[in-house]
């Protein structure tokens, strides 16, 4: 399946440039826009119908000149967890108002849109009194989890009012090869292999018991470009996880097995202001039923990729 000209906003970042090799045999031409804060241009594929904008996206001129001609948009551009709490006033610039102003733009320039991806979060669950927490579940928080759950609802609302062909993928701790330990609000996965292939301690973050739900990028993949085509997949939110609870302490020592370095002690630090969850665990029950996806990995075979693309055993 051709899907023309395509949008991926934050394609310098982990998930987006994993998505861009993703769909680049698939298009006639991606535009990536990333303003490589945290991103960097070199994961991008060097590529004649690869064009990198590196700006905000809430550049209306870029928007203008880049949206009349696309038909898909995957937006993955965004202030991260550990940033929100540094400047609310930045996280909400870019993760709310720059949201925003992308649906408006879209609905206004783009005739030939037939999907928007939006790239949400679990952490809108935050402490979650149910589990495994279903989609109709909320509890905000964090400034990040307000400006996601804020930008989901503007997606709901272009969707009504507009019969907008929008998507709503809430992702839980995705890992994998493309996940680089030098940008330093990387995820736990790569900090922990990191420590592990410098024979460096662990740092773990109160005491290790907490859980979370940690998925695998290429099943992540599968989820976006399955709700990107099925006509099912429009007005609707999903979860993306596995359903399966995995402890920090317990990841740890996946990771030690993986890296053959089970000798490398944990070193246990406070809390910070972002480490409110005590267990995340999500039901991925709608996007299985109707989108029939399902992770195809489990936290031993993903970590044990993630590991040979480290050592370069693996091309991703």
């Amino acid at each position: 399946m051709n899907l023309g000209k395509v949008m991926v906003t934050g394609g310098a970042g982990f998930l987006g440039s994993q998505l861009v090799k993703r769909l680049s045999p698939l298009c006639d031409h991606i535009y990536v826009i990333d303003d490589l804060s945290t991103g960097n241009k070199d994961v991008i594929p060097d590529s004649n119908h690869i064009t990198l904008f590196q700006e905000s996206i809430t550049n209306e001129k870029i928007l203008e000149e880049v949206l009349p001609k696309v038909n898909y948009i995957f937006h993955f551009a965004c202030k991260n967890l550990i940033l929100s709490v540094e400047n609310i006033e930045s996280d909400f610039e870019t993760n709310l108002y720059g949201g925003y102003l992308l649906l408006k733009k879209a609905q206004e320039c783009c005739p030939e849109l037939k999907r928007f991806i939006y790239a949400s979060t679990t952490s809108i669950y935050g402490q979650a009194s149910i589990l495994p927490t279903p989609e109709s579940y909320y509890n905000i928080n964090l400034p990040y989890a307000a400006s996601k759950f804020s930008m989901e609802h503007y997606c709901n609302v272009y969707h009504k009012m507009y019969q907008f062909p929008v998507s709503v993928l809430r992702f839980s701790n995705v890992y994998g090869p493309g996940q680089l330990s030098s940008n330093p609000y990387c995820g736990v996965v790569a900090k922990f292999f990191e420590a592990a292939e410098n024979d460096q301690p662990m740092i773990v973050y109160g005491d290790g018991s907490q859980t979370r739900d940690f998925t695998f990028v290429e099943d992540a993949m599968d989820a976006i470009t399955l709700a990107a085509f099925d006509e099912k997949a429009i007005g609707q939110v999903y979860n993306v996880g596995t359903g399966v609870e995995t402890s920090v302490l317990d990841l740890a020592n996946e990771i030690k097995k993986a890296s053959k370095n089970k000798d490398l002690p944990l070193r246990l630090e406070p809390k910070r202001k972002v480490d409110v969850v005590e267990r995340r665990c999500i039901s991925a029950e709608k996007i299985k039923s109707e989108l029939n996806w399902k992770p195809r990995h489990s936290i031993k075979e993903g970590l044990n990729k993630t590991y040979s693309w480290l050592k370069g055993d693996e091309t991703n």
